[in-house]
């Protein structure tokens, strides 16, 4: 197995028990995070997606996971293609979910950046529609 097809077996199960249990399998990727990880989102902490903030310790990222959880309902995270090269990859899919306060269901195209060094993810980067996003968190 070459190390871009060992960094794609690595993820593959992470992103199907997420999608699976809706959200609820946060610890499998908190148990690949390196204790350095550069952990960022599109929405940067913006309003109403605080805990989109960067992040650089799995305190972080574990913050990031509970915040997602408590503000958005999973309804699916599917993840179509992977495309590896060197240490990358990324993950190209389409994600659902339902803000807790608003109700509103945002359905958006997805592309998670990862970056895995000696099996551990280093760094992720999260791209999404942050104006549907917004738009559900306003009353």
């Amino acid at each position: 197995m070459t190390p871009e097809e060992e960094n794609v077996a690595l993820l593959r199960p992470l992103y199907e028990s997420w999608n699976e249990t809706k959200g609820a399998s946060f610890g499998a990727f908190l148990d690949i995070i390196a204790d350095d990880v550069d952990w960022r989102s599109l929405a940067d902490g913006g309003v109403g997606m605080d805990f989109t903030r960067s992040g650089k310790t799995k305190g972080d990222v574990e913050r990031y996971f509970e915040g997602l959880g408590r503000d958005w309902e999973m309804l699916h995270y599917v993840i179509d293609d992977y495309v590896a090269q060197g240490d990358r990859v990324v993950a190209l899919g389409r994600c659902g979910f339902r803000h807790r306060r608003t109700g509103r269901v945002v359905e958006t195209d997805k592309a998670d950046v990862v970056r895995i060094r000696d099996g551990r993810i280093v760094s992720f980067f999260e791209y999404y529609d942050t104006a549907s996003v917004d738009a559900a968190t306003r009353d």
